[in-house]
């Protein structure tokens, strides 16, 4: 295998969130969010760019703003059987080999980090890379909303990742890693993934990403300098709305 040549980039967008409902479609700069995230797709300039919704009100949003989306059955689990399912839908033929699954809830998201993504496959042993930035804020370190990737990054840009945890790991003096929830995945790594059955740290962490590490799967890590707005609180909306109140479409 070789880096990927044909990437797609897909975000998955529901419209149940308990703690900011609706949010896909919570106006941000003249705009939804979600289009506001699918812009940040396109400014990447890395492939097509869907998103995979579970509500028409959504696919509507999009469609009206130009993008392109495709609904997805409502009750599945998580945003990696939704990205699944409309890659299924978009491409049955296999014509794109990386899937690179965008949070919907990142309108401030520099589009280079989406690009940055792809870099660990240029590894041929690497199934999925992902994003991290170094903690500068003690609070983060001790804070369990803040997922932590767990990789010897050295004077490397680049390491594999052994572990994503919510605990201050891992011990004794050194950098921590604040994850960055955002997947290139190679598309015979998706297709395997989402056949796995919950792994028990996944089930005792609550972070999807684990089911790969404990199927053997390999992750490696990109350490970036900028941390993205993620959009999951009302505060947040008005910290976004703030950044981009003045943005201009593409």
């Amino acid at each position: 295998m070789s880096k990927p040549k044909a990437p797609i980039v897909l975000i998955p967008a529901r419209l149940g969130s308990t703690r900011l409902p609706g949010k896909p479609l919570a106006e941000i700069g003249g705009e939804p969010m979600i289009v506001q995230v699918w812009r940040r797709g396109m400014e990447a300039a890395v492939g097509p760019v869907y998103v995979a919704c579970a509500e028409v009100e959504i696919l509507r949003a999009v469609e009206r703003a130009g993008g392109q989306a495709m609904l997805t059955n409502p009750d599945l689990p998580s945003g990696s059987e939704r990205i699944h399912e409309a890659l299924m839908k978009i491409d049955p033929e296999g014509r794109f080999d990386a899937i690179i699954n965008v949070q919907g809830d990142l309108p401030t998201l520099d589009p280079s980090l989406i690009r940055r993504a792809l870099d660990p496959l240029a590894d041929p042993d690497v199934d999925i890379g992902t994003l991290a930035v170094e903690i500068t804020r003690e609070e983060e370190r001790h804070d369990p909303n803040v997922v932590k990737a767990v990789a010897g990054f050295g004077k490397a840009r680049i390491a594999r990742a052994l572990y994503f945890s919510r605990a201050t790991v891992p011990s004794g003096a050194g950098p921590h890693y604040h994850h960055i929830g955002l997947y290139a995945y190679r598309r015979s790594a998706l297709e395997r993934f989402v056949k796995l059955p919950q792994g028990e740290l996944e089930r005792r962490e609550k972070l999807e990403q684990l089911r790969a590490l404990e199927n053997g799967m390999r992750i490696d890590v990109v350490l970036v300098d900028t941390l993205p707005l993620g959009v999951d609180t009302p505060a947040d909306l008005e910290r976004a709305r703030a950044l981009l109140g003045g943005a201009r479409s593409v």
